[in-house]
């Protein structure tokens, strides 16, 4: 991991370098699965919050929930949840765009004044490819690219997970990025690319 690689993982396609972490405790709430699942997907919440450091909670004394992740079988369902298009405006285009692109998953990110995540909204297409990959890769996958806002080809080339044994993990480097973008001493967000060195100054990779 070097600080170009740390850069490049921040960097748009358009071009700008765009880094934020949560700015408060996370509140996960799951809609689509049956229990046994949600306690897969709560259990990869826990996991990584606990790696960066950072706080989970009940509620959210603003948003009651503040990171939704909902499993569905077509994108029109979404368009049947009732409130959703309050919460994600132009939700309608949104799901038509998404049907041309033959997507499978989407995630929307809400902000705080100072830059910081605010919210964040996961959607998930149980489509044949998804539904090859193991409840426990999807879900620490999933919960991976949404406790930072990673560039929107971040993992395009690379998945941030890899398979050790019969065990899927979290790629030691992406591990030490994460727990690094949460130092407390740095901002909650950061423009400028020269944020990559201050992180790549703060990983803690093992021997």
């Amino acid at each position: 991991m070097t600080p170009e690689k740390i850069e490049a993982l921040f960097t748009r396609e358009s071009g700008e370098f765009l880094f934020a972490r949560w700015g408060r405790p996370i509140v996960p709430i799951v809609f689509g699965v049956e229990d046994e699942t949600l306690r897969t997907v709560k259990g990869a919440f826990e996991a990584v919050v606990a790696l960066a450091g950072h706080k989970m909670a009940e509620t959210d004394p603003e948003l009651g929930a503040n990171c939704m992740v909902f499993f569905f079988l077509d994108w029109q369902e979404l368009l049947e949840v009732p409130d959703l298009d309050r919460l994600i405006p132009d939700l309608g285009p949104l799901v038509e765009r998404l049907v041309a692109a033959d997507a499978n998953q989407y995630r929307i990110f809400r902000f705080e004044e100072d830059g910081s995540i605010r919210a964040a909204f996961v959607f998930l297409k149980m489509d044949r490819e998804l539904s090859e990959v193991p409840a426990e890769t999807l879900a620490l996958s999933q919960v991976v690219q949404t406790i930072i806002l990673w560039s929107d080809s971040a993992f395009r080339a690379q998945s941030p997970l890899a398979v050790a044994g019969e065990t899927t993990i979290l790629r030691p480097e992406i591990a030490a990025l994460i727990r690094a973008a949460y130092d407390p001493v740095l901002p909650g967000t950061a423009q400028d690319p020269s944020h990559a060195l201050r992180l790549f100054a703060r990983l803690e990779l093992p021997q």
